[in-house]
């Protein structure tokens, strides 16, 4: 009889305290609870879910956030396709908005053909590998290693090397993501408006004789293309032309026209312009290995 009063007794006591935890718990969600605007999850379904950041965002979450918040506009996602923008965009009554698409290029010209090499890397095929054991062997210490880190990483196979050993980005692919520029150890990518047509494709600080010796097409601070430029367009630091691409509306081709190495280029899309004075470049066979002294 003692047992049955005491298993009544816990039972009771068990069944009062749950009773009272459910009733806090009750009005701890009243007092705690946060609203979330339930448009955030149907924006958050029309997206990739790539989580990619291309959209400057910290993924697409954040990004779906900021978009009903009138933070943000549909069309900057680069990733998602513009029909599936135009549905955020009605879904919320706002418009799609027009963002320049973005892509991510390369500050090097140098392949096989044109750079030369002062040894042979035989280690792991990892441009980040080879950066640490020696330089990976190029005479060029600015220039790309041409082992394929970034199109590895690259999630939308945007990026293949081509048969010179350089990375070659795909526009039509690219979404300005910005992996390769994370990825890359020589830190030769980075991320441009497709309206930035003028562009620097060189790295070299080297003084203008050791740079040429180094690769037929570095940058060689002759400073014709500060000349040929409009004011204050292009000024040289380090050994290097460098361009304000802030200022990327007062381009023009006529800056390239009397580089003598084509280190700097003219973007037409996929087309690479070089200027008049350029020297041409014809070998396609990869330079031989010439171990410096």
């Amino acid at each position: 009889m003692e047992i049955l009063n005491s298993v009544l007794v816990t039972g009771a006591f068990m069944a009062v305290l749950g009773g009272l935890l459910a009733f806090f718990l009750a009005i701890a969600d009243k007092r705690l609870y946060v609203y979330e605007d339930p448009r955030i999850s149907l924006v958050e379904e029309l997206l990739p879910h790539s989580n990619c950041g291309a959209c400057g965002t910290a993924g697409c979450r954040n990004f779906a956030e900021r978009v009903v918040e009138g933070l943000i506009e549909p069309a900057s996602c680069s990733v998602n396709t513009p029909d599936q923008n135009k549905k955020i965009a009605a879904m919320l009554g706002v418009a799609m908005g027009n963002v320049e698409k973005r892509v991510a290029r390369l500050a090097c010209a140098g392949g096989k053909h044109v750079a030369k090499m002062r040894a042979h890397y035989a280690g792991l095929s990892s441009c980040r590998a080879a950066a640490v054991a020696g330089g990976g062997g190029k005479s060029c210490a600015w220039g790309c290693l041409g082992l394929g880190d970034c199109a590895d990483v690259c999630e939308f196979d945007a990026i293949h090397m081509d048969s010179q050993g350089l990375p070659v980005v795909d526009l039509a692919k690219c979404t300005a993501c910005g992996d390769c520029v994370d990825i890359c150890p020589k830190n030769l990518f980075s991320i441009h408006g497709v309206s930035h047509k003028l562009w620097m494709a060189c790295r070299n600080e080297d003084d203008g004789d050791a740079a040429e010796a180094a690769c037929e097409v570095a940058c060689t601070a002759c400073g014709r293309c500060v000349v040929d430029a409009s004011p204050g367009l292009i000024h040289l630091e380090r050994n290097l032309a460098v361009i304000d691409y802030a200022r990327n509306d007062s381009a023009s081709r006529q800056a390239i026209e009397r580089c003598p190495t084509g280190a700097i280029v003219w973007l037409e899309g996929d087309r690479i312009g070089k200027g008049k004075s350029a020297k041409k470049i014809i070998r396609i066979e990869p330079l031989p290995v010439i171990a410096e002294a």
